[in-house]
């Protein structure tokens, strides 16, 4: 064992500061987005009220198929790529979310990929 002077301990009480706050983030991350829907009901909430694009695809008897769609445009089953195709004409609320989201999947891809802490 080494001699503890007092930078070493100060580093040693820094590492595990670190790390008892990297894990108790992690689970509680872990436990709010597994178990409380309300992180997911809020922003589809949003999105379902304040998007226009969304609106209109409620309005519309037939849903647009991609086999439907005319030669050079994509028409997506899946209405959250159609806002994706759409980000442009989508409103502040809806890139926020948006953009909340694509950020959250590709940081934790990117880490979780390179063995960093993340949920």
């Amino acid at each position: 064992m080494w001699p503890l002077d007092p930078s070493r301990k100060e580093v040693l009480r820094f590492a595990v500061s670190c790390r008892v706050l990297t894990l108790v983030l992690q689970v509680l991350t872990r436990f709010l987005g597994s178990s409380t829907p309300i992180v997911y009901w809020f922003p589809a909430y949003l999105l379902q009220h304040q998007e226009p694009l969304l609106r209109s695809l409620e309005t519309v008897p037939w849903k647009p198929l991609a086999e439907d769609s005319p030669p050079g445009q994509k028409v997506p089953r899946n209405s959250i790529m159609g806002l994706l195709y759409n980000w442009k004409t989508c409103s502040r609320v809806t890139r926020c979310i948006l953009g909340y989201f694509l950020t959250y999947w590709l940081l934790g891809l990117l880490l979780h990929c390179n063995f960093l802490p993340w949920t």
